[in-house]
């Protein structure tokens, strides 16, 4: 049984891989290049992946019995031709729920609190020292109780949010991405209704056609001055070209974990915005806790040794 993960760096230098050398021969690439995939797998039965494509091409000249996505996503895998030549799809669902919450509200209270100002002013030789009173509330900030927080896709990780938020005092609403969720603890509203009446807006979705630009240059008005817009679910929900062009506008927040193109590109819109202040970038980190991560692995384990049980 031959076992090749071909973007091992994905995952951190920090887990430990020994256990998948029970299975048989395994072999690990740091990342592999559109063009250097083919050549890793087609003599290997099972393999890893997080982000490289396995397309009909490498499924048709290799003989993959197993594809094991480190990811809930599987948008990289060719999903109905893996199934028309019977090989073996799995993901890891829920590993990291909590992860994504905590960063939702890390980033939450870092732009409601102003952290990169009042951090900066303590800081500074001229400011808090030079201070004649104890304290400095230059730049408002707000409780999230009473608030309202607009949920944009309640599933696992939205639902998590939801709660902890619930816990603040905040008033939670959500948008069906899907228009097929219904949960009775929250109230369901349009996504119109959402952007109009959030305080805090907090994106959980996956990316699809439905959610492919769902926010835009035609509903970013609705928002209310002093928003704080986060996206914690894929790039390319939000469309970066017109959030740029009206944070630019109107004053509001956001905070990005997700991007359409990653690693961030030289020319995105973004990093030309006048009030830099206003926006908090992140390189996809929202799923990458320790914790996280060990879950992730622990399941791609699970679901080989499950699958070579069922072999035998």
């Amino acid at each position: 049984m031959k076992i090749v993960f071909l973007d091992k760096k994905t995952l951190g230098d920090d887990l430990d891989f020994s256990k998948f050398k029970e299975f048989g021969e395994v072999i690990f690439y740091q990342s592999t290049k559109k063009e250097q995939t083919l050549q890793r797998v087609k003599d290997a039965n099972i393999v890893v992946t997080n982000k490289v494509v396995i397309d009909k091409k490498i499924i048709d000249k290799s003989k993959i019995e197993l594809i094991c996505v480190a990811a809930t996503g599987m948008n990289n895998i060719d999903l109905e031709y893996a199934k028309r030549k019977n090989i073996t799809v799995k993901n890891v669902a829920s590993y990291s729920t909590s992860s994504v919450a905590q960063l939702t509200f890390g980033m939450a209270f870092y732009l409601i609190n102003n952290l990169k100002y009042y951090d900066t002013y303590t800081k500074d030789s001229n400011g808090w020292s030079k201070s004649e009173i104890f304290t400095h509330f230059e730049k408002t900030f707000f409780d999230i109780k009473d608030k309202t927080w607009g949920i944009i896709g309640l599933g696992e990780i939205g639902k998590e949010v939801a709660k902890i938020a619930s816990c603040f005092g905040s008033n939670v609403i959500y948008f069906s991405t899907s228009k097929k969720n219904n949960n009775p603890l929250y109230k369901r509203v349009s996504l119109e209704e959402l952007l109009t009446s959030s305080d805090i807006i907090s994106i959980h979705a996956p990316l699809n056609k439905e959610t492919k630009n769902l926010i835009n240059s035609t509903n970013l008005p609705l928002l209310k001055d002093n928003v704080i817009l986060l996206n914690l679910g894929r790039g390319g929900i939000i469309n970066e070209k017109d959030l740029a062009n009206f944070m630019d506008k109107k004053n509001i927040k956001v905070g990005l974990d997700v991007l359409e193109k990653e690693p961030i590109t030289s020319d995105n819109p973004l990093l030309r915005i006048k009030n830099k202040d206003n926006l908090l970038l992140t390189p996809h980190i929202g799923w990458a806790s320790i914790q996280s991560r060990k879950r992730l692995l622990d399941g791609i384990y699970n679901n080989i040794k499950n699958f070579l049980g069922e072999k035998q």
